[in-house]
């Protein structure tokens, strides 16, 4: 049986969930990084526009440019 993923309603659960999921996401993405010598950048916008991201060590230079 397969989970149905939709928006949550309530506001502050949407925001717990968003900064829970984003912080795992940004882990995976430096074990990612580091476990296979990849190029990984991420860039993840809430809500309100607040930028987070990670970008590799090498990826810098590109997402910089």
């Amino acid at each position: 049986m397969a989970i149905v993923i939709r928006r949550i309603d309530n506001s502050t659960s949407r925001q717990v969930t968003f900064s829970k999921r984003r912080n795992g996401l940004l882990k995976k993405a430096k074990e990612l990084a580091i476990l296979c010598d990849a190029e990984v950048g991420v860039m993840i916008f809430s809500s309100t526009g607040k930028l987070y991201d990670f970008a590799s060590t090498r990826f810098i230079a590109i997402w910089t440019a």
